[in-house]
């Protein structure tokens, strides 16, 4: 598990800017398609919640969630295990304020937002070089009778931030 794996992962999450993200409620698990800001520089994956949606109320029970990253089109996943916290913090809140949360909120004062900040533990990541080139060696390898090789898969570990 070296660092490049986890710089890799963090490329991904990056790009994708999207995931699953599951909870527990301490019965079943449950995801949900939400929007990403990751701060790399922070060791930290934010996310945008609404105070009556009650995902706090899982997090704040069950702080171990996982995310999701999929970029379909390319072939490029990445599985994140981390420890969620539930946050209020406006100057966070307003410095992340951006387009795509204005759909659901109309100001960063809206006393129903949360963020979520994630710290993230542990990822997988499958890297493949995309449809076209996997389309490609899978026909070859069922022409010869031989294995695929889908590109690259690795396990990634996050250094512990010190608390500040």
């Amino acid at each position: 598990m070296n660092p490049s794996s986890t710089e890799h992962v963090w490329d991904l999450m990056e790009r994708v800017r999207f995931c699953m993200f599951c909870t527990f409620d301490g019965t079943k698990l449950r995801s949900r398609p939400m929007g990403a800001f990751v701060r790399r520089e922070e060791g930290a994956i934010y996310f945008f919640t609404d105070l009556r949606a009650h995902k706090d109320d899982d997090i704040r029970a069950f702080p171990k969630v996982c995310l999701g990253f999929a970029d379909t089109s390319d072939q490029k996943y990445a599985s994140v295990s981390g420890t969620a916290e539930v946050i209020l913090d406006r100057q966070k809140i307003k410095e992340l304020w951006s387009i795509p949360v204005k759909i659901w909120w109309q100001s960063p004062d809206d006393p129903n937002i949360l963020l979520v900040k994630v710290t993230p533990e542990d990822a997988e990541y499958w890297d493949s070089p995309g449809n076209l080139i996997s389309s490609v060696k899978v026909a070859f390898a069922l022409a010869t009778g031989s294995h695929v090789d889908y590109g690259e898969h690795q396990r990634a570990s996050f250094p512990k931030k010190a608390s500040s």
